[in-house]
């Protein structure tokens, strides 16, 4: 996941008035604008929407100056500021999103959306530890929600305490059937611990749930491969990067949390002439 925000300033207009005829001194009187502070706040909450909805089409640096000045004229609201912190984590400024995340806590301890979009500020800095702290107040707020476990389990699978990781990725689908990207992780960390039959019953199941998921398509491409199932697996595999490209790069697996050993073997299997024959087709496809 250039920023110029034309601020308007309310001034006091004072009139002076022509000194009276009389010798002795007389005190000017100020006339003061009133700030109707309601209606700036509706302002601020009406730019916050066109923010949300800007974000919604990718829209990133537009909704980002909507929701700081929103923030100027709303800026004891916390949803605001949890709007303009997860826009600052969208576009990838940490250190911002986590100052506007902290305003909003400050506002409302009691929203869990707050403390789940800290941890993923954290995460994303790869203070782990922190961010496992902030998943379990948000989980404390909201309990059932999958999306807090699956972050929780994934905290703990970098700081390499897998049965924690993977106790939270079941709770997560216990919470989601379909919640296939939580599947999808124990399989990852199976493979990692060497349980290869264990990992691709993970995979085939979140492809089962997800025909189009390319991740554990592609894992468990790669893992049939390896164990003798070579034509399904350049198939699968090569079904897999047509889907989503972008599993073609190894730095992008990792940073989806691929281990050594997958991020090792997957390696190989991208450099297969039939994988690479492939990866250049899908490169000379026009761009969509």
């Amino acid at each position: 996941m250039p920023k110029h925000i034309r601020l308007i300033s309310l001034f006091v207009a004072c009139s002076l008035w022509s000194m009276p005829k009389a010798a002795h001194a007389q005190a000017f009187i100020p006339h003061t604008v009133q700030i109707d502070y309601a209606q700036l706040e509706r302002q601020g909450l009406s730019l916050a929407q066109e923010a949300a909805m800007l974000a919604q089409f990718q829209r990133v640096e537009p909704a980002l100056l909507r929701a700081q000045l929103a923030t100027k004229l709303a800026p004891q609201n916390d949803k605001v500021w949890w709007l303009l912190g997860s826009l600052y984590l969208q576009n990838k400024e940490f250190d911002e999103a986590i100052t506007s995340l902290n305003k909003a806590q400050t506002l409302n301890p009691k929203n869990p959306e707050v403390l789940f979009a800290l941890g993923s500020a954290k995460f994303q800095k790869k203070d782990y530890q922190a961010s496992l702290i902030h998943y379990q107040q948000g989980l404390k707020l909201k309990p059932d929600y999958a999306g807090g476990l699956f972050d929780l389990g994934n905290a703990y699978f970098m700081l390499n305490k897998f049965p924690e990781a993977i106790a939270q990725f079941n709770l997560a689908v216990k919470q989601d059937q379909k919640f296939w990207p939580a599947i999808n992780n124990i399989g990852l960390i199976k493979y990692e611990q060497g349980d290869i039959s264990g990992a691709i019953q993970q995979w085939q199941t979140a492809v089962t749930i997800d025909q189009k998921a390319a991740e554990p398509m592609l894992a468990l491409a790669v893992a049939s491969y390896n164990k003798g199932d070579r034509q399904k697996g350049l198939q699968m595999g090569i079904s897999a990067l047509r889907t989503d490209y972008r599993y073609a790069d190894l730095d992008f697996l990792k940073e989806n949390l691929w281990g050594e050993r997958l991020l090792s073997d997957t390696k190989k299997f991208l450099e297969l002439p039939e994988i690479k024959l492939a990866l250049v087709q899908q490169e000379e496809l026009p761009t969509p």
